[in-house]
């Protein structure tokens, strides 16, 4: 039988969208048609966010999207201004991209490989991607050591992932330089997991919870909602960039609803990019198109795009090209940690 290091060879490299000027080549798919044409109409809506100095920008991110090489993507539209919030699934921030702040990789793979070998190897497989599941233990390990350190009460996954930035702050900073959830630390983005159970931190938990029957730390999922409805309060223009769909697409159309509720009248996300794979007709949330979510009350459809395409294709393009543009380099950044007034925030 082969070894472990036979197979974690190769390591994933992830794009940098600043090294790759795609504007001209963006530009010409507006005279083409299909996906391309969709593709372009969604970089220019991206890049009218960033023009619009009144909008909030929320980045949804679905899938495997970090192990599969776009990490530098979301990081450089963090540092540069380019989201003001990110809504994600659990596997994403933690078990790949904290995973990599603690100094671990992935590994190029294929879907042709022994899966009863990688298993015996303590190796797991995302497609045609590799991760080490005794690193991914370690992984595990640390966020219940952050559970342990902090007061026994319920929190958001807002406050829990910021915990996670303040570790590697406090740990002399993250093994590599683009690190998302330290970047967001920084730069007082909110990051938001619905779903956060469901990752390495779950795992945390379930320690942590077993260790500290009765005083222990906990989700609270509603405090999740009302934080993240607190930025549509606190916006009146906001934009969703989607990757993929699930829970994170939901989460956040559904706060234009709660904060009209609260409110009385909430506008709804006046821009909307998605890329997905999903197909709308079988009735799952990932492909529903936008035009559909406006029959909720939560998109509008002025400046709305559907891009049916895989995620390491598209994004790159369309954040390269708002990138390329330039027009997030007169974009304030808009700071939604500070609405949480009660918390310590960097300055």
């Amino acid at each position: 039988m082969a070894s472990k290091k036979d197979y974690l060879k190769e390591v994933i490299e992830h794009i940098d969208i600043k090294k790759h000027n795609v504007v001209a080549l963006v530009d010409a798919m507006e005279n083409m048609a299909f996906s391309a044409r969709d593709l372009n109409r969604a970089a220019r809506i991206y890049d009218m966010m960033l023009k619009d100095s009144g909008c909030g920008i929320i980045l949804t991110l679905a899938g495997s999207l970090f192990s599969a090489g776009l990490k530098k993507v979301v990081f450089d539209l963090v540092n540069n201004n380019m989201v003001d919030a990110i809504v994600s699934t659990g596997a994403i921030m933690v078990d790949q991209d904290f995973f990599e702040a603690l100094g671990f990789k992935h590994y190029k793979g294929t879907p042709f490989s022994d899966d009863n070998e990688l298993r015996e190897l303590a190796i797991d497989r995302i497609y045609d991607t590799y991760i080490d599941e005794d690193e991914l233990r370690i992984c595990d390990e640390t966020t219940e050591k952050i559970w342990n350190s902090l007061e026994p009460r319920p929190y958001s996954s807002r406050e829990l992932i910021r915990e996670m930035g303040k570790y590697l702050e406090n740990s002399g900073g993250p093994k590599v330089d683009d690190c998302v959830i330290y970047a967001a630390y920084k730069k007082n983005v909110p990051i938001f997991v619905p779903a956060f159970s469901d990752c390495s931190a779950g795992f945390g938990f379930v320690v942590h919870q077993t260790k500290n029957p009765d005083k222990h730390v906990s989700i609270d999922s509603a405090k999740d909602f009302l934080e993240l409805t607190k930025i549509k309060l606190a916006c009146k223009d906001t934009g969703i960039f989607m990757i993929g769909g699930g829970v994170p697409k939901n989460f956040t159309q559904d706060i234009v609803v709660a904060a009209d509720i609260l409110e009385g009248e909430a506008s709804m996300h006046k821009y909307a990019v998605q890329i997905t794979v999903a197909d709308e007709r079988d009735g799952a949330l990932s492909g529903s198109t936008l035009k559909e979510a406006s029959s909720w009350g939560k998109v509008e459809t002025t400046y709305e795009q559907m891009v049916y395409s895989e995620a390491t294709i598209a994004m790159p393009l369309i954040a390269g090209y708002a990138y390329h543009k330039g027009n997030w380099k007169n974009r304030k950044a808009k700071e939604f940690t500070r609405l949480y007034a009660a918390e310590k925030v960097t300055a």
